[in-house]
């Protein structure tokens, strides 16, 4: 094994260490302050982590607002039974297209039998008064009564026959037939879909169980036509009016929106959530959405002359918001703006920064670090 003399080894190790050794450090030239303007040379590093996007001047803002859709109140009818009794049968399931009148269940009520069995009794009395004011009008022609005689039987008359007419309107108002048969049958008032069914064979009813939050025995309603409710803030109120067009997302709907359209701005407040009640009502007639169902609903609103940035470039020093202005090869201007919130991580700019000015949307903290530094 041969082993390099010991003046070539030194020579090797001087070059290795010459190519490692480390290069001299590049000098870079500072930044230029001039007032509120920052200015870097074309080969500053530090342009690189400065980012800036052109703004426009806009009019209008788009809210988006918590929504929930539910059945419209004005196509549905929430089905109780008016007396006491027992279903006996169901005779319509969720998802059944109804008439107005259709029967909905048939019920066993000793109520109804009660009312039935008046309504027989009333038929019975006023015939047998009916038959006592013809004999009492006979014999009064043939002089054997008193005419008084004949007026009382004609008074018993006037009275079986209001007894009479009390009776069968019970059994209209309960859409009962006079057989004393005790069968009440539920019915709904409207056409429209059997959306929701809380009656089982078997059942014990009450008229008392009609109590608000308690379930409906059968709602029907018009799943075609829906109604919006809308939660607005107070800032909104006077930007939303009865007839406003709003957009709907869900997530049903994927990237389609519906429309819909105001129909009533409720006239108070929730004392708790300080939101006001939208209503809109939205053509379902695809059947797209479905009642209880959550939303967004989208709504343009003209909000005057404004442009509009993202939060992170606007910057709050004393009582002051500023941005800063990209001017073009490395210089950066600061400039003093009114700016409000304008949700979803934006601002509006009122005054202070023209349209189409490119604004420093990252590394607006290093810029005004450095005017900070130059004033001390």
């Amino acid at each position: 094994m041969k082993f390099l003399p010991a003046s070539v080894t030194l020579m090797l190790l001087l070059l290795l260490s010459a190519c490692n050794a480390p290069t001299e450090p590049q000098a870079v030239k500072p930044p230029t302050i001039n007032g509120e303007e920052i200015g870097f040379p074309a080969d500053s590093p530090q342009i690189a982590v400065l980012s800036s996007q052109p703004v426009t001047e806009e009019h209008t803002e788009t809210l988006r607002l918590p929504a929930r859709i539910v059945w419209d109140e004005t196509r549905t009818v929430r089905i109780f039974a008016p007396i006491t009794g027992r279903i006996v049968k169901l005779l319509a399931q969720p998802g059944d297209a109804v008439k107005a009148g259709s029967a909905l269940a048939l019920l066993a009520s000793p109520d109804i039998g009660q009312a039935q069995a008046d309504a027989r009794r009333a038929a019975t009395d006023m015939a047998l008064a009916e038959k006592s004011v013809a004999r009492s009008s006979e014999l009064l022609e043939h002089g054997i009564i008193a005419r008084k005689d004949f007026q009382i039987a004609q008074a018993d008359l006037d009275r079986a026959q209001a007894e009479r007419a009390r009776t069968l309107g019970n059994l209209r108002l309960y859409g009962a037939s006079e057989q004393v048969n005790q069968e009440y049958t539920l019915r709904s008032q409207i056409a429209g879909v059997v959306v929701e069914r809380n009656a089982n064979a078997g059942q014990e009813i009450r008229p008392d169980q009609a109590q608000p939050g308690s379930p409906a025995l059968f709602v029907v309603t018009d799943p075609t036509h829906l109604w919006v409710q809308i939660d607005a803030p107070e800032s909104a109120l006077g930007k939303l009016r009865p007839g406003a067009k709003i957009h709907l997302r869900a997530a049903s709907l994927g990237e389609n929106m519906l429309e819909a359209r105001i129909e009533q701005v409720s006239d108070f407040f929730d004392p708790q959530a300080r939101t006001i009640r939208i209503r809109a009502r939205v053509d379902n007639r695809d059947r797209l959405l479905k009642a209880e169902m959550y939303a967004t609903a989208e709504i343009d609103v003209d909000m005057g002359t404004f442009v509009r940035v993202p939060a992170k470039a606007v910057f709050l020093s004393g009582n002051t918001q500023y941005v800063f202005v990209d001017e073009g090869s490395g210089q950066y201007r600061r400039r003093a703006v009114k700016a409000e919130e304008a949700g979803f991580g934006s601002m509006r700019i009122r005054t202070g920064l023209a349209p189409n000015a490119r604004v420093v949307t990252d590394g607006g903290l290093l810029l005004m670090q450095l005017l900070s530094v130059s004033r001390r």
